[in-house]
């Protein structure tokens, strides 16, 4: 094997390293203490989302005035939020008390890879799809034309 080759499969291969590197992103999901049921179901899809693309994410609860007397209903809140994207993601650090805020984050249980490599194999998929689909509706009028 001549080198030139050699440094063009080497280049290949590198190139093809970068395209399937995985650059963790740590996402920020921000509540207050009171929210509603429905906001709360929002805030929990997105970090669903976000968790089963691969990503971080850090869910902050902001207390304000007097909620800062009872963090526990922060914990809680924070809790139930982990008990719910369970089979997303795991609980990388514990609730913790940061000033007017409380943060917990969470791990994806897929690496984000291994997250990119399923998007573009669904991605792939459904091109295929879309293209047996045109070809099938070209068929019936191929035939039709040949009729007249």
């Amino acid at each position: 094997m001549d080198y030139g080759k050699y440094k063009y499969e080497a280049n290949l291969k590198a190139r093809e390293a970068r395209k399937n590197q995985a650059n963790t992103v740590q996402k920020e999901i921000r509540m207050g203490l009171k929210i509603d049921t429905h906001d709360y179901e929002t805030k929990r899809r997105n970090v669903e989302k976000f968790l089963d693309g691969g990503d971080k994410v850090k869910v902050i609860i902001r207390f304000r005035g007097r909620e800062q007397s009872r963090p526990e209903r922060g914990v809680k809140l924070l809790q139930r939020m982990a008990e719910d994207v369970s089979e997303y993601g795991f609980v990388e650090s514990h609730p913790r008390q940061d000033g007017r805020n409380m943060v917990m984050v969470f791990g994806p249980h897929k690496k984000k890879a291994q997250a990119m490599a399923e998007a573009r194999k669904r991605k792939t998929d459904a091109e295929k799809a879309a293209a047996r689909g045109k070809d099938d509706e070209s068929a019936p009028e191929a035939e039709a034309g040949a009729e007249s």
